[in-house]
């Protein structure tokens, strides 16, 4: 079992690892949050039914310390340095583009972000997002339209256009 666990985390750790960025904002944090997802997931392997359960699991571990970071009412900042404005062109290209929608989705609700994330990076169903976040169908339909609208809106007043 050892090995089999070895292998899961060689093939998805650095999709867990990916998906913890988006929910976090932060690599090592998101880092920090995998490891302790793989930890916690390794301690429970022999009573999850297959090595096909490992990666469920681990996503919901993720998510679950995601959003127990997010009720804390402490949290942690990093200091960096600013970065230097750039000339515009005139036109948002892709990375533009991806620059907007970052403070827009970190601004979201950790709910909010985490069905987003799930739904159109993870490409899960509402049903799968519902069993990872332990909420209804009608409650993940609700975090995605109103974390959908909260974009939209972000965006539309920095002046972009759909």
């Amino acid at each position: 079992m050892d090995e089999e666990f070895g292998r899961f985390v060689a093939a998805r750790g650095r999709a867990l690892c990916r998906t913890a960025y988006l929910l976090t904002g932060e690599w090592q944090v998101g880092e920090d949050m995998v490891q302790e997802a793989l930890t916690r997931t390794y301690l429970r392997r022999r009573r999850l039914r297959s090595a096909a359960a490992l990666e469920p699991y681990a996503r919901k571990v993720l998510v679950t310390l995601f959003l127990s970071s997010r009720r804390r009412l402490w949290h942690r900042e990093l200091p960096f340095a600013d970065v230097p404005e750039q000339a515009a062109n005139g036109q948002l290209d892709a990375i533009d583009d991806r620059r907007g929608l970052w403070p827009a989705l970190l601004a979201l609700s950790a709910q909010q972000r985490a069905v987003l994330v799930l739904r159109y990076f993870e490409d899960m169903t509402e049903a799968d997002i519902a069993a990872v976040l332990d909420c209804s169908p009608g409650a993940v339909k609700t975090h995605a339209a109103r974390g959908l609208g909260r974009l939209r809106k972000s965006i539309s007043l920095e002046g972009w256009t759909r």
